[in-house]
């Protein structure tokens, strides 16, 4: 205010503040009152003009600055302001109320953080590693423009966009059980599905025409495009985000930092020391992302850092008891008639309903689930709420036991289909501990490295020139028991049945099964089998029982 006074008062002393006319005729002499107003009018009138004339006009989209993020992980993350826009959607704040680790705020107190800025940090990630393989590359202009930059950006910071609430619990565990016969669904597709929602509904595509990303000659599948990288020449672009070749990507570096930042756990992994080792190579005509061929013990602590989080936190067993409760009341709400939710066209839909409804999805998330729940629980019929309530007083799911099995990733799974009356008090969860591959090495078979003398030319390094202290298996599978009910008397119960199958069952079950089956000339069924096996084990029926289906459904695992 001080400085447009200061310039008033300049352009006072001006000769259109004295008696003369524009035209050069002699005006009557006015008052010095009057000439003082027609003074501070005039002078304003030409400042407002020159300051009008000197301001940029906006285009008919305001295109903005950069903004920056201040991260705990990755500090100040600048983003471009497409980048920004996509952010200021509904679609992608929804993520804020997803939570990163799903049940694992309930057992470890400093897992609170979200989707959201999980998935800032892996856009940011994606920007940084791209950029980084531009610099080096042996022509960075036609490898890597900026358009393949800003697309990348976006399949990093949209890569989660589908996440349903409670994160994997909604595609891993809900979605089989709640719709078994339906196509199969993860939340890789959703994000693809969501994201076109975001820029159609957000009226995205005349910013993005302004940065280059769409042009006339594409068509509404193009979109995809912006999400999942390009053709055969730059198929390395899709190593970045979500690498389906050995794992080594921005995601899994964002979520290693963050979630052992919260959880207090240590990582081991560098992801800034990665990025700057980064090439790309040509591997039998292929482009692929490489390391250099010194880093790759930095690489298998990437690897022990992931099976390292899936034994100590992923899959902390309270954390999967709180997960199965919560997947029993998604299930409970899905059957719930009063639990509904508004779609497109003003219908409703229930929960399995609404992954194929854009706005309907767009609603749903962990906390809206938990709202709704509260909301409802004058309705006696709806018994999501009591779950719930037993989560929130600790009234968990209990484990009975744990028995890591022998089977072998290439083994068949025996199956046996079985009815008790026990059925709706033991669950059965399997929890799987590898480096991403299965029982397959993802460094030796999948990781292609290069080296300080040839630079452009990528190559596996067998295993056995690393080091002889690897592993030699990279898998393992453990099958858990848990039990509903809250009476002590029945869980200590299941506790000694399983103690008596654990301590006979990996030497004793397939043997007599088989023994069984050969006896009976092969005619006789699994499930027989198995009961003429465990007939003897107790005198007490319900001791019997316990152990009949205790060892039918170790048999679908084992």
């Amino acid at each position: 205010m001080g400085r447009y006074k200061w310039l008033v008062k300049v352009l006072s002393v001006g000769a259109e503040c004295k008696g003369e006319d524009p035209n050069g005729e002699h005006k009557k002499p006015t008052s010095t009152k009057q000439q003082n107003t027609t003074a501070h009018t005039e002078a304003k009138k030409c400042l407002d003009e020159k300051v009008e004339n000197n301001i940029p006009k906006k285009p008919r989209f305001y295109i903005e600055e950069h903004k920056v993020f201040n991260d705990p992980i990755h500090g100040h993350i600048k983003l471009h302001p497409l980048l920004v826009k996509i952010i200021d959607t509904p679609q992608f704040q929804r993520l804020r109320k997803i939570k990163q680790l799903g049940g694992g705020y309930y057992v470890f107190p400093g897992a609170s953080h979200n989707r959201f800025e999980h998935s800032v940090g892996v856009g940011h990630l994606a920007g940084e590693l791209v950029k980084a393989l531009r610099e080096p590359s042996m022509d960075s202009e036609s490898l890597i423009n900026d358009r393949d930059v800003l697309c990348v950006q976006i399949a990093g910071l949209c890569h989660d966009l589908g996440h349903g609430p409670f994160s994997h619990v909604f595609d891993g565990m809900f979605n089989p059980q709640a719709d078994p016969k339906g196509e199969k669904w993860e939340h890789e597709d959703a994000s693809i599905f969501m994201f076109d929602h975001l820029v159609n509904d957000n009226n995205l595509k005349p910013l993005m025409n302004h940065y280059g990303l769409i042009t006339e000659g594409d068509n509404e599948n193009d979109l995809n495009e912006l999400y999942k990288g390009r053709n055969n020449e730059k198929s390395f672009l899709y190593e970045i985000v979500a690498n389906k070749q050995n794992g080594i990507d921005v995601d899994k570096f964002d979520y290693f930092a963050r979630d052992c930042h919260h959880l207090g756990i240590q990582n081991n992994f560098d992801h800034r020391r990665f990025i700057v080792f980064a090439r790309v190579c040509n591997v039998d005509g292929q482009l692929h992302i490489c390391s250099r061929d010194k880093e790759m013990a930095n690489l298998y602590d990437m690897f022990h850092t992931r099976n390292s989080l899936h034994r100590r936190a992923y899959q902390h067993r309270v954390k999967m008891a709180v997960e199965i409760m919560i997947k029993d009341a998604l299930l409970k709400a899905n059957q719930d008639p009063h639990f509904q939710i508004k779609s497109s066209e003003g219908k409703t839909c229930c929960l399995s309903e609404a992954k194929r409804d854009k706005e309907a999805y767009t609603k749903l998330t962990g906390r809206g689930f938990e709202l709704w729940c509260l909301k409802l629980t004058a309705h006696l019929t709806f018994k999501a709420f009591e779950i719930i309530e037993r989560i929130m007083s600790r009234d968990l799911y209990q484990l009975v036991g744990e028995i890591k099995t022998l089977r072998t990733s290439n083994e068949p799974l025996l199956t046996v289909n079985i009815n008790t009356s026990f059925s709706i008090t033991l669950l059965f969860q399997v929890a799987k501990f590898d480096y991403g591959k299965k029982n397959e090495d993802p460094i030796s078979n999948y990781t292609y490295f290069y080296s300080k003398f040839n630079p452009t030319i990528g190559f596996k390094i067998p295993r056995e020139e690393v080091s002889n202290l690897l592993p030699e298996c990279f898998s393992e599978k453990h099958i858990r028991v848990y039990w509903k009910r809250r009476d002590d008397k029945s869980l200590e119960d299941a506790k000694k049945c399983f103690k008596a199958v654990k301590k006979v069952l990996l030497f004793y079950l397939m043997a007599v099964v088989l023994l069984h089956k050969q006896q009976c000339g092969g005619k006789i069924s699994m499930q027989t089998a198995v009961k003429n096996s465990v007939s003897c084990q107790s005198p007490d029926y319900k001791l019997q029982i316990y152990n009949f289906a205790f060892l039918v459904a170790l048999m679908n695992f084992i």
